[in-house]
């Protein structure tokens, strides 16, 4: 498989289903014809996990990162054995991608509750990422794909007052420029990008509100003469029927991400974007009700390296994506 991209993928939630979903999309036909993948997790517990899912790893290339805590955990525990194990997995799939040792990091889901429990501070992926690649969190966001579908979202795990806080030219210009460059490190340039409203019909004209005039449009026209194409504000609740869009920039979470998971329930792929390297998760939970058993659907896993699969490789330094 020389020559071939390289997809760092971490098993995540050593409980959950990410080591079995990692396993099944590295053994996956089409993930092997498109890319090299290079599962990064603890060898006993991946061992363990196939057994129980019925799988043959024996063929599979593996970055070890030993946590021995793991050997006597159940599956569909929440425990800060397993918070400590997955944040450990992903952290070495990062620095190997940081490193040039791979080319992406495509990561199983992480369960939030253990992490918290271990002690460690996480709100996701893409702050996980900015601080692992020592990247301003500011300037770190989520692209969420399926189909020919990106959402990129300004603001993401925070409270709905502190979202609208967070509302600012500068933050909606930043989200609009990483979804520029995302695309563009994807393979697509003279991107055509969407952009929604905060409010109601995008505010219409001022009567539910002035964030769209003030502060929307404006970060709009400065990104446009920078060269970006970026068509909008648009109603959050109609802007998806819009067919010609590359992507679609939103403002809160539950903008994009309801339209996802009506869209694309657990076939879709989140994409941090504005980092130094290129890093994907699936867009959905670690299944803890059935780790283990072997039939988890692993095909937002196989979504995401496939997508990543594509990318075009920095032709030195990794670009910000």
């Amino acid at each position: 498989m020389s020559g071939k991209i390289k997809i760092a993928i971490p098993v995540g939630d050593p409980a959950g289903i990410g080591p079995e979903i990692a396993l099944k999309a590295a053994l996956d036909p089409a993930v092997r014809t498109a890319c090299e993948p290079l599962i990064v997790g603890d060898p006993a517990l991946l061992e363990r996990h196939a057994k129980a899912c019925g799988l043959d790893a024996s063929r599979l290339d593996i970055l070890p990162c030993p946590q021995p805590e793991t050997a006597s955990l159940p599956f569909g525990v929440v425990s800060p054995i397993s918070g400590r194990a997955s944040i450990a997995f992903c952290a070495a799939a990062v620095k190997a991608a940081m490193a040039g040792e791979v080319d992406a990091v495509v990561a199983a889901p992480q369960h939030e509750t253990s992490i918290a429990q271990a002690g460690i501070p996480f709100d996701g992926h893409p702050s996980f990422v900015a601080r692992q690649t020592g990247t301003d969190e500011s300037s770190v966001y989520m692209m969420l794909c399926f189909g020919d579908t990106r959402i990129a979202h300004c603001t993401l795990h925070r409270s709905v007052r502190e979202a609208i806080a967070l509302i600012t030219h500068e933050n909606v210009a930043r989200t609009i420029r990483a979804t520029d460059a995302a695309l563009k490190r994807l393979g697509i340039a003279n991107a055509k990008i969407a952009v929604s409203g905060l409010n109601p019909h995008a505010g219409e004209g001022g009567l539910f509100g002035r964030e769209e005039i003030e502060i929307i449009k404006p970060a709009m026209d400065q990104v446009s003469a920078e060269g970006i194409s970026v068509f909008g504000p648009f109603g959050a609740d109609t802007m998806f029927h819009m067919p010609g869009f590359d992507a679609f920039v939103v403002m809160l979470h539950d903008q994009g991400h309801i339209a996802t998971k009506l869209l694309a329930q657990n076939a879709a792929a989140a994409l941090t974007i504005g980092t130094p390297i290129l890093f994907a998760s699936v867009a959905h939970g670690t299944g803890h009700d059935i780790a283990g058993k072997g039939i988890a659907n692993p095909a937002a896993m196989v979504e995401a390296v496939l997508r990543l699969s594509k990318a075009k490789r920095p032709a030195t330094e990794p670009a910000h994506v």
